[in-house]
């Protein structure tokens, strides 16, 4: 779904802004993450799983970082191979077998996978956020829906810029909102 469509600007943004406004403060994470999947599934509906399990990785990656730091720099290496091996999975797989067979002249088949939408923006998050978890610039996120929702925020997922955890860590907890804010800023 593009921003500029139709459906979006008259069907599903105003549906996400009504939710958003009229949930209770605590569960308007929750509406996010689910209006995100819901944008992101719309566009590629296998590759929400992929998501899903890119988040998951970094979930529990984050958790055994602060859990075990003796382990620290294992989990921050297994995180960095899973999360760059779904990327260069994804995005590299057929130049890399092309390259292979051209060099060896063998026949492997290329895999054809369709890149999922937004892998890149999403992986590098990811990665920023178990970096700094590693690193102790911010405190592990121990709610799955909250990590959830930086990762596959849908303003920002195709369109970027990569955000890092630290700059939304606050927001994601504490943030002030009102119809006059968002109309003065929009």
């Amino acid at each position: 779904m593009l921003f500029s469509s139709i459906s979006f600007l008259y069907y599903f943004l105003p549906c996400v802004l009504i939710l958003y406004f009229c949930t209770p403060k605590k569960f308007k994470n929750i509406i996010l993450l689910i209006s995100s999947l819901l944008f992101y599934f719309y566009g590629e509906p296998i590759y929400v799983f992929v998501m899903i399990g890119a988040i998951v990785s970094a979930y529990i990656h984050g958790i055994l970082i602060d859990t075990y730091p003796k382990h620290k720099k294992i989990f921050l290496i297994s995180a960095i191979i899973i999360s760059l091996g779904m990327l260069i999975l994804f995005k590299y797989s057929d130049f890399i077998v092309s390259n292979i067979n051209s060099l060896f002249h063998s026949h492997i088949a290329l895999l054809n996978l369709a890149l999922p939408i937004g892998i890149s923006f999403y992986t590098f998050q990811i990665l920023s956020y178990v970096i700094d978890v590693y690193y102790k610039k911010v405190p592990v996120q121990k709610s799955f829906i909250k990590l959830a929702t930086y990762v596959a925020l849908f303003p920002q997922l195709i369109a970027g810029p990569i955000v890092r955890y630290s700059d939304i860590e606050k927001n994601l907890t504490a943030r002030s909102h009102s119809f006059e804010k968002f109309a003065a800023r929009y």
